[in-house]
């Protein structure tokens, strides 16, 4: 059977925790931050958990 290529970029920005679900960082937290409010950067700050999904697994499939 031929093995799937995993996909090198949403490897880098995707980890598994513990529980098997996946983690990642938000974006929009980079530059003209000025612009932003307070609370709206404090939400972008903390990790969101994925749920797992057909898309994600065509990805990353031996994750």
């Amino acid at each position: 059977m031929i093995k799937i290529k995993t996909t090198k970029s949403i490897k880098k920005r995707i980890k598994k925790t513990s529980l098997g679900k996946i983690k990642f960082k938000h974006s929009n937290l980079n530059h003209i931050l000025t612009k932003k409010n307070r609370n709206y950067k404090r939400k972008l700050k903390k990790k969101s958990i994925l749920k797992k999904n057909k898309q994600i697994k065509k990805f990353i499939p031996y994750i």
